[in-house]
């Protein structure tokens, strides 16, 4: 039997769809044992008007009941709900995922402010780089059904904590795939013949047949979004180096051009814990 997984879902209170939690729910279903559900409600400063003047800044109990309790209840989920008014909405979170003993966090992508542009707030890459736990940002509209999930990697990398990411998010993505009986592919980029990765060793740790390993020219974020797109894929994984001390404040640029780059789900991982 597996071991039991928790699952951490940030709700935005000023919201009246919740893709993430919904996500959440879907997900639920298909683990077992069943999880445990952590609805986390708070508001990120950077991204939400909190003057007194939006009036959706403030939700009475019927909006507890409606959007967070009757949709757990009816999908027969164990589950907690903890509101935080804490103004560090990173450090809440991951404080409350560590004490909850998450194993995945849920957040909504939410909306690129252009056609062409993804864009993150500071404490969304700080809660990507400094997460414990895999990270699924939820992008609206996302499809309920995982057909293909597609793990972004690096095969070039040698260096320990390189190599540790790449087994991460090959765990990640096979353990997707597994629950939803999706296609599981992985995509190597690369830059030149001087770069190319090692098919062979692609072929030893992935454990995949050549149909489902891509080998792609291009910069990361370009050839992971061709690969996506030529895959049809619903789901991306790919990793960030969970560093320490001041540089872990920066953002993970590779990261953020290929969140940016696709229009689908991804799911972060770091280097710092173990597969």
């Amino acid at each position: 039997m597996s071991k039991q997984e928790t699952i951490f879902v940030v709700v935005n209170p000023t919201l009246d769809e919740h893709v993430a939690l919904d996500r959440a729910i879907i997900t639920a279903k298909l683990l077992s044992p069943s999880p445990t559900i952590c609805a986390f409600v708070a508001i990120d400063p950077d991204t939400v008007d909190s003057d007194v003047s939006n009036d959706k800044i403030s939700r009475n109990t019927d909006w507890f009941e409606e959007q967070i309790h009757a949709p757990l209840r009816a999908a027969g989920l164990e589950y907690k709900i903890e509101v935080s008014w804490c103004n560090n909405w990173q450090k809440a979170i991951m404080r409350s995922a560590e004490k909850f003993g998450a194993t995945r966090i849920l957040i909504r992508a939410g909306k690129p402010k252009t056609p062409s542009r993804f864009s993150f707030a500071e404490s969304k890459w700080k809660l990507l780089k400094g997460a414990t736990c895999p990270v699924l940002i939820v992008r609206d509209g996302a499809a309920e059904q995982r057909k293909v999930v597609l793990a972004a990697v690096n095969f070039q990398a040698s260096r320990d904590h390189q190599q540790q990411l790449n087994a991460n998010i090959l765990a990640r993505g096979r353990a997707l795939a597994e629950s939803y009986d999706a296609e599981f592919h992985v995509a190597n980029a690369y830059i030149d013949s001087m770069h190319y990765p090692d098919r062979g060793r692609l072929a030893k740790e992935t454990g995949l047949d050549s149909k489902h390993i891509h080998v792609v020219q291009g910069y990361t974020d370009e050839a992971i979004a061709k690969a996506a797109k030529d895959l049809s894929a619903d789901v991306v994984v790919i990793g960030t180096l969970g560093q320490t001390g001041q540089a872990k404040t920066r953002r993970g640029n590779t990261a953020e051009r290929v969140i940016s780059a696709v229009d689908v789900d991804v799911v972060v991982v770091n280097s710092e814990y173990e597969s």
